[in-house]
């Protein structure tokens, strides 16, 4: 994890001219207040504000608000900022359209952990403050790039943020994988799958498979077997300039590959998934100094009652 001032950031287009993007998760009630909010105090302090046209469609919005029809990279073309509203999966969106610009995010969580997001609802007008001020630090986030072979040829290339995931398409069905670290084999079993991740996807589907809570600044990259049926079935941590592998057996029913619960594609018997250290980060905006542990607290609500810290 590298950290930034934001005055270091590149791309940060002159005052005057400043654009924000928003992504929101219509959806919900709760969004769309909080959109109408964010929007309206940014507007109100001179600062454009950008969102797609299938979203906006449903707010009731400014005219000066810019819309835009396709969801691609170019959406968010001369933007200082993404600006995200909602929980997980609608940050995990955001983080695509971040890795493809280098433009930093920003997350406020409406939904229940949100461990990727910087702010929650109650902190709005905070968060339309501390854009219009500049005061946030951007700081880099490894991600992981992905690649499956078949009989040797790159068949699908794919990135995570959190995690790349191989597991079984079937549920009847364990699925037979053999998994490997620096070109060398460490076990085989069958189970349900392998989840490959980043420290940033530690608190994730990672955590929930039974994996460790990696602190952000720690660059290394984690492999963690989905209830596996094997002697020898542990998490494993690793350097992040090793590679990982998951070979799918040619005797088993076919797998699915899942890029942070996002894109998908399906492993026939014989796939084989490596992942390895991305070369593209995804810059984060933080508003805050808290430490990780403090978040990790309060994230998860973690009992600390009677802890009286060390003397003084």
């Amino acid at each position: 994890m590298t950290t930034l001032t934001e005055s270091e950031a590149q791309g940060v287009p002159p005052a005057g001219t400043r654009t924000v993007f928003l992504l929101a998760h219509t959806g919900r009630p709760a969004a769309i207040r909080s959109a109408e909010r964010v929007v309206k105090g940014l507007l109100r302090c001179g600062i454009g504000v950008r969102l797609l046209a299938e979203e906006a469609a449903d707010l009731p919005l400014p005219a000066e608000v810019e819309h835009v029809t396709e969801p691609g990279p170019e959406s968010v073309e001369g933007c200082e900022l993404i600006v995200v509203l909602g929980g997980d999966g609608t940050l995990l969106r955001g983080a695509e359209f971040a890795r493809a610009t280098g433009v930093p995010l920003l997350g406020v969580n409406l939904g229940r952990v949100g461990f990727l997001a910087e702010a929650e609802r109650d902190d709005l007008d905070k968060v339309v403050d501390r854009v219009v001020t500049r005061e946030y630090e951007v700081e880099e986030r490894m991600t992981l790039d992905v690649l499956v072979r078949e009989d040797g040829h790159i068949v699908h290339t794919d990135w995570a943020l959190n995690e790349a995931s191989v597991e079984k398409a079937s549920r009847e069905r364990l699925l037979e994988v053999v998994t490997e670290v620096d070109g060398r084999p460490v076990s085989r079993f069958g189970g349900d799958g392998v989840v490959c991740a980043t420290p940033t996807g530690s608190t994730a589907y990672a955590f929930s498979a039974g994996g460790p809570v990696v602190w952000p600044e720690v660059e290394a990259l984690l492999m963690v077997p989905i209830s596996a049926h094997a002697l020898f079935a542990k998490p494993l941590v690793t350097s992040p300039r090793s590679v990982l592998a998951v070979e799918v057996q040619p005797k088993t029913p076919h797998g699915v590959l899942w890029c942070d619960g996002r894109r998908t594609v399906e492993l026939p018997a014989g796939a084989r998934v490596e992942v390895r250290r991305g070369a593209v980060p995804v810059r984060l905006a933080r508003l805050h100094h808290a430490s990780f542990t403090d978040r990790l607290v309060a994230k998860f609500a973690l009992p600390v009652a009677g802890w009286r810290g060390a003397p003084q």
